[in-house]
C-alpha cells in the first residue's frame, strides 16, 4: 500500500498519543486518516512507560480525561482482539506526614464531584492491601479500586489496530520532514519522496514535536528528561495482583507484574536530556544508568518495602520522557497556524491520559471546538518565549520531581524565575515584595510586615503571608494601596473597522463613547466564554484591550482569527510598553488628585470611564475601574515614565497612608467582591447568563459571536447552572480553593471554583456553580441548607447570588 497524495488527517508520530487519536477519528467517521511514524510505532517514549492508569488528576478536565482512558482500556482488548494487559487493580497513595494526607482526603472530595471512586483508608487497611509494605510511620492513604496498570506497547497497538479495522492507514519508517502552512494554515506535510495534502494534521511526535514544530514558526514548549526504574528479579513473596502503590513524600511508585516488582520514582532534581538535540536514529533506545542518581529513592525503598533488600534487580532502565513547563500537556489547535493540532509534551502521564487525549482532540477536529473546557491542558495558554532551550533546560530539572512533591495553593515554581519583570520590580523587592510568578511574570505575593519572612510557608490552612494580606486588604478597605498589575494583557486595536470587529466579537456595545470603558466577554458560538476582558474607546478608530497574564496567546489569537482578511484593522501587543499600577481605596482620589491636579470628581471623572491625566512630567492613563470592591483608578503608564510616575505616587501618598499590596491580597478582595476570575470561576463551557454576567451583554445588538446562543438560554427562563458566593460559617478558618464539592440537603449539587479568606468581612469565602433542574432561583438559594466538603468533611455554608460585600456598589461609586 503506497502513500497517499492526500488525507483529512495526517498524524505525524506513533506512539499512545498519535495512534489514540487515530483510533478515536475513525470511530466519528473520518476515516481518511494518515499516521506517519518516523521510526516505529511507540519507538520513542511509549515503549518503556510504567504503563500506570491512575485517574485522580490535578484538574477536574484532567481527571476526567484520564476516568475515560480506563473506561476504554476496560474494552479495547474484546474490541480488537489485541491483547494489552490491563487489568484494574487498584491504587494505594500513602501519606507519611499530616499534611500530605490532607492533600490525600482534599483528592478524594474533588472526585467525588464526577462520581469517581475513592477512599480514604487507615494504616492498617494499608497493610491489608499492601502485606509487603513498612506502614509504622503512615498517618493514612485513599484507596483508588478503580485505578489499574496496562502493557504500554500491547494498548498502542491495540488503538492501531482498532484504527486500521476503519481505514486509517498507518506507515512506519517514514519520517515527517516538515509542515506545509500556507497564508496561516496548514496544508499537509512534507515528506523525504513527496508530501500529503491534509488541511488538519496534528503533532503527536512526543519528544521531537518542539523543534518539528519551530520549524514553521510554531510554539511546543517541552523538553526531555531521564525517568529511571528498576526491575526486580522474581520474589518468591510478592503476592500477585497488588495495588500500584504510590509514595509521594519518597517520590516513589510500585507496580507489581508477573511476579516482579518495579520501583519507580520522579526525584525532586531531575536530569534533563536532549538539550542539543535528539540522535536521529533514536529508536527503543536507553540512557546510560546513574545508579549514584537512583540510590538515594532505592535507599527510602529498602525501608518501605524490606524484601527488596533481598530482591536482584533484573534491569535497571534509564528513558527519557517529554516536560513542559507547568507540567501539564500541550493539546489542541496552535494558535500559529490554523487547523494544525498538538497533543504532545505528557509529563509521564501519557499512558493514562492517552484515551481521553485521542477522544477529545477527535471531537475537536470533528467539531471544531474542544468537546469540553480543556483550558488547563490548551496549548494556548503557553507563550511563545516558553521555547527557549535553556528556560527549558532549567524548569525542567524541577517539573519531574514536582509531580510528586506536595501540591500546597499557591504553590511557586523555583527553577527558571526573573523571566519577565515589571518596571517596578526593584523598588517593590525593597519594600519587602515576595515575588510570585505568573505567565513567567514576576509580580508582588505579598509585602512581608513586622519582621515577617518573604519566603512563603505553606499550609492548606492559613499560610505563613496570612497577616500579611490581611493588613494589606484593610489598608484598601481604610486608606489607598498600589498594586502592580503590569503583567495584565494590553492589546491596542486599530483602524476603520476596529468599532466594527470588536463589536462582534463582544458580548457588550463598544460604539460608546471616547473614554468609555466597556467590561464585557468575548463569548463562542455556543454562548461560553472565551475571554473576559474591558475594552476602552481611544479614538473613532482605536480601542485598548486588558486581559489578564494567562491568556495572552490564547485571547491575541482568537481575537485575530475573528478578523476577516480584508478588513482594515491592526492589533498589536502593547504590553511590555504599557506597565500598569492599580491605585485603590478611598483615599485614592485624593492622591490622585494631588499628584495630578486633576478633577476626579464623580461628576467630572464616572466610573467606567477613562482619562489622560498628569503624573509629574508624565501623561498617563487613568480608567476608573476596580477588582477589589472599592473606589479606585488604573493607571496604564508609558514605560520610560514609569519609574518617575511611581515615585511621585510614593511621596505623595506618605500623606494618605499609602501602602502596597499584591496578589494574594488581590484575590481575597475580588473573592469576596464576587469578582470572576477567567479559568476559575468563568470559561468556555459557562455563559454570562450562568455566571451573573448578563449586565455586560447588550442584546440589542444585532450580532455578535454567541447571541442565539444566548438568546435561546434566555428565553428558556430561570438557568439550572448558577454561579453563587459562599461563605463559612464565623470563626471557621478552613480554605475554599477550588473543586470543593456543594451539598444541599445531603446530595451535591456543584463545586466552588475559587476562593480565599475575607478580611474585610472575616469569613471563609468562595464562589461555585450549583445545579438544579427546576432552576437555580432565590427562593432555591434562600432556602438553605448548603455544606462544602473540605478533605472529607462537611461545613455549613450561606449561599448568596449577590456579593456579601456591598451588593449595591456603594463603595466603588462613591
Amino acid at each position: 500500500m503506497g502513500i497517499p497524495n492526500t488525507a483529512d488527517v495526517v498524524i505525524v508520530g506513533g506512539g499512545v498519543a498519535g495512534c489514540s487519536i487515530a483510533y478515536h477519528l475513525t470511530k466519528l467517521g473520518i476515516t481518511d486518516v494518515v499516521l506517519c511514524e518516523r521510526k516505529q510505532l511507540t519507538s520513542g517514549t511509549t515503549w518503556h512507560a510504567a504503563g500506570l492508569v491512575t485517574q485522580l488528576r490535578a484538574t477536574r478536565n484532567m481527571t476526567q480525561l484520564a476516568q475515560y482512558t480506563g473506561e476504554l482500556f476496560r474494552d479495547l482488548e474484546a474490541e480488537t482482539g489485541q491483547a494489552t494487559g490491563f487489568k484494574q487493580n487498584g491504587a494505594l497513595r500513602l501519606a507519611t506526614h499530616d499534611a500530605r494526607f490532607e492533600e490525600l482526603k482534599r483528592g478524594v472530595s474533588m472526585a467525588r464531584n464526577f462520581g469517581l471512586e475513592a477512599d480514604v483508608v487507615s494504616a492498617g487497611e494499608i497493610r491489608e492491601r499492601w502485606p509487603l509494605v513498612e506502614v509504622g510511620d503512615i498517618v493514612g492513604g485513599i484507596w483508588m479500586p478503580n485505578d489499574g496498570q496496562v502493557n504500554p506497547a500491547d494498548v498502542t497497538m491495540a488503538m492501531a489496530k482498532g484504527a486500521r479495522m476503519r481505514g486509517a492507514r498507518i506507515f512506519e519508517q517514514t519520517p515527517v520532514e516538515r509542515l506545509i502552512v500556507e497564508n496561516g494554515k496548514v496544508r499537509g506535510v512534507k515528506l523525504a519522496d513527496g508530501e500529503i495534502r491534509a488541511d488538519r494534521v496534528v503533532i503527536a511526535g512526543g519528544m521531537w514535536s518542539r523543534e518539528f514544530a519551530a520549524q514553521s514558526g510554531v510554539s511546543l514548549p517541552l523538553h526531555a528528561a531521564e525517568h529511571f526504574y528498576i526491575v526486580t528479579e522474581q520474589m518468591p513473596d510478592l503476592p500477585r495482583e497488588l495495588p500500584v502503590l504510590f509514595v509521594a513524600d519518597e517520590c516513589s511508585y510500585y507496580k507489581e507484574d508477573a511476579g516482579k516488582l518495579l520501583l519507580g520514582c520522579f526525584e525532586p532534581e531531575a536530569k534533563p536530556w536532549g538539550h542539543n538535540g535528539i540522535p536521529e536514529d533514536f529508536c527503543f533506545d536507553s540512557l546510560p544508568e546513574d545508579f549514584d542518581h537512583f540510590e538515594p529513592i532505592l535507599d527510602m525503598a529498602v525501608k518501605r518495602v524490606p524484601a527488596l533488600a533481598n530482591a536482584g534487580i533484573q534491569l535497571f532502565f534509564n528513558g527519557p520522557e517529554s516536560f513542559t513547563p507547568d507540567d501539564r500537556y500541550l493539546l489542541g489547535e496552535t494558535p500559529e497556524v490554523e487547523g494544525l493540532f498538538c497533543a504532545c509534551g505528557f509529563n509521564s502521564v501519557g499512558i493514562l491520559s492517552s484515551g481521553g487525549v485521542g477522544k477529545a482532540l477527535a471531537d475537536w477536529i470533528n467539531d471544531g471546538h474542544p468537546p469540553m473546557e480543556l483550558a488547563d491542558v490548551d496549548v494556548r495558554r503557553m507563550h511563545s518565549w516558553q521555547s527557549n532551550k535553556s528556560y527549558l533546560f532549567d524548569r525542567t530539572k524541577e517539573t519531574l520531581g514536582l509531580l510528586y512533591k506536595m501540591h500546597w495553593p499557591y504553590q511557586q515554581y523555583e527553577t527558571a524565575r526573573n523571566v519577565r519583570q515589571s518596571p517596578f520590580h526593584d523598588r517593590l523587592v525593597a519594600l519587602g515584595a515576595s515575588m510570585t510568578e505568573a505567565a513567567g511574570y514576576e509580580r508582588p505575593g505579598f509585602f512581608a510586615r513586622d519582621g515577617r519572612s518573604t519566603e512563603i510557608g505553606y499550609s492548606f490552612g492559613p499560610q505563613s503571608w496570612f497577616e500579611d494580606a490581611r493588613a494589606e486588604c484593610l489598608d484598601t478597605q481604610s486608606a489607598v494601596t498600589v498594586f502592580d498589575q503590569s503583567c495584565y494583557v494590553k492589546f491596542r486595536v486599530e483602524g476603520r473597522d476596529a468599532c466594527r470587529i470588536l463589536n462582534n466579537v463582544s458580548a457588550g456595545n463598544v460604539d460608546v463613547a471616547m473614554g468609555k470603558v466597556v467590561y464585557t466577554q468575548w463569548l463562542n458560538p455556543r454562548g461560553g466564554i472565551e475571554a473576559d476582558v474591558t475594552i476602552t474607546r481611544l479614538s473613532e478608530t482605536a480601542y485598548l484591550v486588558v486581559t489578564i497574564a494567562a491568556s495572552q496567546t490564547r485571547d491575541l489569537s482568537w481575537l485575530r482569527r475573528h478578523i476577516p482578511d480584508d478588513a482594515a484593522v491592526v492589533v498589536t501587543d502593547v504590553t511590555p510598553g504599557l506597565p500598569m499600577l492599580a491605585i485603590m481605596g478611598p483615599k485614592s482620589r485624593a492622591l490622585l488628585e494631588k499628584v495630578s491636579g486633576a478633577d476626579l470628581s464623580n461628576a467630572a471623572f464616572p466610573f467606567g470611564t477613562s482619562q489622560e491625566i498628569a503624573v509629574g512630567y508624565a501623561t498617563v492613563r487613568a480608567s476608573r475601574l476596580t477588582f477589589v470592591g472599592e473606589l479606585g483608578w488604573e493607571l496604564y503608564i508609558p514605560a520610560d515614565f514609569a519609574m518617575h510616575v511611581f515615585d511621585k505616587i510614593v511621596e505623595a501618598g506618605q500623606e494618605f497612608g499609602l501602602s502596597h499590596a499584591g496578589f494574594f491580597a488581590l484575590n481575597s478582595l475580588r473573592v469576596e467582591k464576587g469578582y470572576r476570575h477567567w479559568g476559575h470561576d468563568i470559561g468556555e463551557e459557562d455563559t454570562p447568563i450562568q455566571a451573573g454576567l448578563s449586565f455586560a451583554v447588550d442584546y440589542n445588538k444585532a450580532e455578535f459571536v454567541g447571541r442565539d446562543a444566548l438568546l435561546r438560554a434566555r428565553d428558556a427562563g430561570v438557568p439550572t447552572k448558577r454561579l453563587v458566593q459562599f461563605q463559612l460559617p464565623d470563626g471557621c478558618r478552613k480554605m475554599l480553593y477550588h473543586e470543593e464539592p456543594i451539598y444541599k440537603e445531603g446530595r451535591i449539587i456543584g463545586s466552588i471554583t475559587s476562593g480565599g479568606y475575607g478580611h474585610r468581612l472575616d469569613r471563609s469565602m468562595g464562589m461555585g456553580y450549583i445545579y438544579n433542574a427546576d432552576g437555580v432561583t432565590r427562593d432555591f438559594i434562600n432556602a438553605g441548607g448548603f455544606e462544602i466538603e473540605i478533605a472529607c468533611e462537611r461545613y455549613k455554608a450561606t449561599a448568596s447570588l449577590s456579593p456579601f460585600l456591598d451588593p449595591k456598589n456603594e463603595r466603588i461609586k462613591v
